[in-house]
């Protein structure tokens, strides 16, 4: 039923899974890998055809200086994380409450609610871009960082909730009867007993949402229209003129604004791998 370990594998199975496993992985990478040559390449040798042989001339430090200096590279990036960072700590936030209370309290709506949230996550976001556009401009939110991350939050937690609220409900009941055995208070339940012995699945969480909104494309072009609003994933249109395609600065560009995710991904991977393995084995 399962699969047997490589080294458990004849010689020869070895050997070839040796051989491919790094094939495997250069095609993986074979987008990356010509974004980045892209990137460092000057415009002519992509007018010329030269997009994936040997570049004429490397200009990697002018290319990727051209990208704050020829657009609002540094004004997109600021955007984005004034709109990442609180969506993450409210949708988190928000989530490990809705999640306490659907996991722990007993009560007729629990389970409505609570499929709510996961219905919400299978409604395609293609549906809602009119009505959310709507309800930006008549509330004054259109084209601003505020209705970025206000929306952002209310799609996220949904999501958050349905993540916590398993989580929180594999802790043993015990720990909480105990304590309010004790004379806890609900919110010291909350804050002492129960936030710690989450905190990888917390981590876990923002790793994930921090991913999704940083990356989100859709509705930073939706629900912005103006320079001064847009996160950098909207913004990278900008280094692409009205008659020229700026390709070059694009993939440099496109690379810079990966490396948050990817940063934040190594500075938490212990965390992450914690939080999305607790509870696998009892």
């Amino acid at each position: 039923m399962f699969p047997v370990p490589i080294e458990k594998r004849s010689k020869s199975r070895q050997f070839a899974y040796k051989i491919m496993v790094p094939i495997a992985l250069i095609i993986w990478l074979l987008p990356l890998i010509a974004i980045f040559s892209t990137s460092i390449r000057p415009a002519m040798d992509i007018n010329t055809g030269n997009m994936f042989g040997w570049p004429s001339n490397f200009q990697m430090l002018e290319n990727y200086t051209a990208v704050f200096t020829k657009s609002k590279a540094a004004v997109y990036f600021i955007n984005s994380v004034k709109i990442t960072i609180p969506t993450v700590i409210i949708s988190v936030a928000l989530a490990c409450l809705a999640g306490y209370a659907l996991a722990i309290y007993r009560f007729a709506a629990a389970l409505p609610l609570f499929f709510i949230f996961v219905a919400g996550n299978f409604v395609p976001f293609q549906i809602l871009m009119v009505p959310v556009r709507d309800l930006a401009v008549h509330t004054g939110l259109y084209d601003t960082v505020t209705g970025l991350v206000l929306f952002h939050a209310a799609f996220q937690t949904g999501f958050c909730t349905l993540f916590m609220r398993n989580f929180i409900k594999a802790l043993p009941f015990d720990l909480i009867e105990s304590a309010r055995i004790e004379g806890v208070s609900e919110f010291k339940i909350f804050w002492h007993v129960v936030l710690p012995l989450v905190r990888p699945a917390i981590a876990a969480l923002c790793v994930l949402i921090f991913t999704f909104v940083w990356n989100d494309f859709f509705w930073a072009t939706v629900l912005t229209q103006g320079e001064a609003s847009k996160p950098i994933t909207a913004g990278l249109r900008a280094l692409n003129g009205q008659f020229v395609s700026q390709w070059h600065l694009v993939s440099a560009a496109s690379l810079l604004a990966a490396l948050p995710p990817v940063a934040m991904f190594f500075l938490m991977q212990k965390h992450f791998i914690a939080g999305l393995t607790l509870g696998a084995v009892k």
